[in-house]
């Protein structure tokens, strides 16, 4: 039986979720202010264009949290690296900053991980208790 949280496509109804980190190359302490509001602008662009659901994005000065649902024909590597590469690309182009500095603004690394043992309310907890480390 679903719940008003469920998705409907063609094929069934689903409820996955993700919580995506990625770090910054070398964990560069670069995303703050406008770098990171500007991040978080483009982080939902692709979110829209990937039609995937993404909440609480916290963006750190180090790395970026990214609690997203995704339909199940998504794979969570492709949407890790999807909500990295275009960021990285628009915000290398505005600030000079990040072009000089490091190769690359991300590092190829990710943690993707599933909701399914732990609760929504537990990740959602973790990423704010982050925030205010």
């Amino acid at each position: 039986m679903s719940d008003a949280r469920d998705h409907r496509s063609a094929g069934g109804v689903f409820s996955l979720k993700y919580h995506l980190v990625g770090c910054r190359k070398y964990r560069w302490k670069g995303l703050v202010g406008t770098v990171a509001e500007d991040l978080k602008t483009r982080l939902y662009q692709k979110a829209a264009e990937l039609q995937v659901t993404i909440a609480a994005p916290e963006v750190m000065q180090d790395h970026v949290h990214r609690f997203v649902s995704a339909d199940p024909s998504e794979a969570a590597q492709r949407l890790a690296n999807q909500s990295k590469g275009y960021p990285s690309r628009l915000l290398r182009l505005k600030y000079a900053p990040l072009r000089s500095r490091l190769p690359s603004l991300w590092s190829r690394s990710d943690d993707v991980g599933s909701i399914g043992q732990v609760s929504e309310e537990t990740v959602m907890r973790s990423i704010a208790a982050q925030m205010g480390a």
